[in-house]
This record gives C-alpha cells, structure tokens and sequence, in this order.
C-alpha cells in the first residue's frame, strides 16, 4: 500500500540543502550536540523531579545527531513499525478485490510519492524529536551524518534525534548565541526523552491510543470516498460548531476516532507543553540568553513563512500543534503554580491521571479532580 523506498528517494530527492558548513564545523557541531544532550539529562532530572526506573537511560536510548535525509529515514522506518497492522489488514481487503494486486502497486508509488513530498516538507523544520516507537537503529541508513551521534541501539527502544543543520539554520535566523540555543533545543527533547523513560507505562499507554485509533480506520473505498467529499465540503467553512478550524486530517475521521483523538491531543498537549515549561524553567541556570531565545523563536513558531508555508501547515494540522505546545505550557504553569512541582507529577500516576482535552484548557477542574480524589 505505500512504496517506502520511493518515499524515501522522493523525500532525498525533494529536500533543500541545509546551511553551508564546513567540515570541521560540521564535525564540532555534531560533538557540541552530543554532549549538550548529555548534559541536559541531569538539568531536566533536577528541574522536573522525574528519574528514570531501572538502568541509566544513557544506555538504554540512543542520541542520534542526524542530518535531513537522516531524519526522513528514520521517519519512514517509524512509520512502518507504527502503520504495520493497518496495512495489513488493507492488503488483505485488496487480495479479494480483482485486480487489486495492480491497483495496489499502483497506489503504493501515488503514496510514496505523496509521503515523500511532505517528509521533504517537513525535514527542514523539525529541530529535535524523540522518537517513542523506533525500530532498531541498524535500521536506519544514511551518509556519515546520519549516524554521526549514533551511541547505541536497540529494536522497541525511543531514541533521541537532534538535526543538525536545522538547529543551525534558526540559530542563524534568530542571530542568537550558538552555545545556548542547542543546549536549549536538547533540554526540550531531553523532557520527552525523560518522560518516557522515567514513565514506563506512557509508551505502551500511547501505542494502545493509536493501534486503536489505526483499528478504527475506514477501508471500504466507498466510505473513504464519501468521506472525503464531506471533508472538502466542511473545508469551505473550515470550522467547527465551536469555531475551531479543522485539518482535512480531522474532517475525514469517524465518530470513534474523533474521540480518541481528543485523548491523544491532550497527552501530546501535556507532553510538548511540559517541555517548553522544563526548557524555559531550566533556562536561566545554564543558557544565559534563554529569555531572547524564547521570545525570537516564539515570534518565529507564530509567524511561519510564506503564504503555501501557512496554507500546508492549516491543511496538515500543523498549526494544531503549535497551539499544543501554547495549551500545554499554560496547563503545566498554572498546576505547577498551585500545587508544585510534585503536585503536578501526579499527572504520571497513571492513564487515569492524565489531563483530559477539557482539562488541559482548564487546569483547576485537573486539580480537581485528582488532588481530591487522592487525599480522600
């Protein structure tokens, strides 16, 4: 159903060059990243009161310092290990259809192509990323840069990824300090990389939302077709009844899957919002030019660039993810400020405890509801 190796190339072939660097700059960016990740573990243990259970994460994650490409292969390789079972059952719905063997071949280079062009899209604006359900590293090929952060590996393991030049490239932007912002942008995807490892339940809690989610997918392409006409239909007004703008993503889900969704942005909101107040919070200790940083990357993060830029990150949902981080740092804030830091690490106890969609938007009811719960 999706020709990864053509997503791939199409994604290589596609993606714009990074900033000129030389060697030896490359070299020393790549070892300034290494070691501001190491360095970052023990700022955010410290900050958020969050410690790994068992072994030393240091040997358990791999910190990856990747180039573009690099990072679109690893995306790919994601995202066959988390597509697996959807894809299956939709190849086997294609065996009973005739001709259906065509078609799919067809078909899976239309949507290798399709995915290629927007990993291609988004390489150049990803700055870090933990990924939570990464296959083993041996699995992801590339040029020296590919791997030149490369510690450690292993199959069902996260693995912290750090792109390089994209960090260069908005440190260039921005004209802010080099030192600082890489050590800022690690103490962000060191958050996430803690929350994994020091919450042994949210993977597995996460890969059930979304297996789910998956599960609920239409696969009768008369349904699918239906569903699209709505969805360019709604597109016109774009909104909700609450007045919220929608992705074509949203417009084209079922009822079940609208639902999990809510929960599954609530957690996203928790986790990239409780990064930015651990990166922020962190910040004035060791990153001097935290305040700058954070208001020119913010103007940044707002603002985005051309028109075709503002109008794909409406249609992918992009802009949803901002306002995440926006929601989520607000939530983390207020809790934090009534009921302190280990107040709010009650949002880890377990499923039950984490904030609903509603409750991230109001912090008190969260309060609410698990303090009280706890103390009666």
């Amino acid at each position: 159903m999706v020709d990864w190796n053509l997503a791939v190339a199409t994604a290589t072939r596609l993606v714009r060059p990074g900033p000129e660097v030389s060697r030896d700059e490359a070299r020393a960016i790549v070892g300034e990243l290494r070691a501001h990740a190491r360095s970052a573990e023990e700022h955010v243990r410290e900050f958020s009161r969050m410690y790994p259970e068992g072994a030393d994460p240091r040997h358990d994650t791999p910190v990856l310092v990747v180039d573009r490409p690099g990072w679109i292969r690893a995306n790919v390789a994601g995202f066959r290990a988390v597509l697996a079972p959807l894809l299956e059952k939709m190849d086997k719905r294609r065996s009973g259809i005739p001709g259906g063997a065509v078609l799919g071949a067809v078909g899976g280079k239309v949507t290798g192509v399709e995915l290629g062009m927007l990993l291609s899209f988004l390489s150049s604006r990803v700055l870090g990323q933990y990924e939570t359900f990464a296959p083993a590293t041996r699995d992801l090929p590339g040029g020296p840069a590919a791997h030149a952060g490369s510690d450690r590996g292993g199959a069902g393991q996260g693995r912290l990824l750090l792109i390089a030049p994209n960090i260069v490239h908005v440190e260039r932007e921005l004209e802010v300090a080099p030192h600082d912002f890489r050590l800022w942008v690690c103490i962000h995807e060191e958050t996430h990389r803690t929350q994994f490892t020091a919450v042994p339940w949210l993977r597995d809690h996460l890969q059930g939302e979304i297996q789910s989610f998956l599960g609920e997918t239409e696969i009768d392409p008369a349904t699918l077709l239906d569903r699209v006409r709505e969805a360019l239909q709604s597109l016109s007004g774009g909104k909700e009844e609450n007045g919220e703008e929608r992705s074509i993503v949203e417009v084209v889900q079922t009822p079940a899957q609208r639902e999990i969704l809510g929960r599954l942005t609530a957690v996203m909101s928790l986790l990239e919002g409780h990064a930015d107040y651990v990166m922020d919070g962190v910040g004035p200790q060791v990153v001097p030019s935290v305040a700058e940083i954070r208001e020119k990357f913010t103007k940044r993060r707002q603002a985005g660039a051309g028109r075709l830029d503002q109008a794909l990150r409406k249609l992918l949902g992009l802009d949803a993810k901002l306002r995440q981080y926006r929601d989520g740092e607000r939530f983390v804030r207020q809790v934090v400020a009534e009921v302190g830091m280990d107040g709010f690490n009650r949002v880890w106890t377990s499923p039950n405890t984490l904030p609903t969609k509603a409750e991230i938007a109001k912090p008190a009811d969260w309060i609410a509801r698990v303090h009280s719960r706890a103390e009666s």
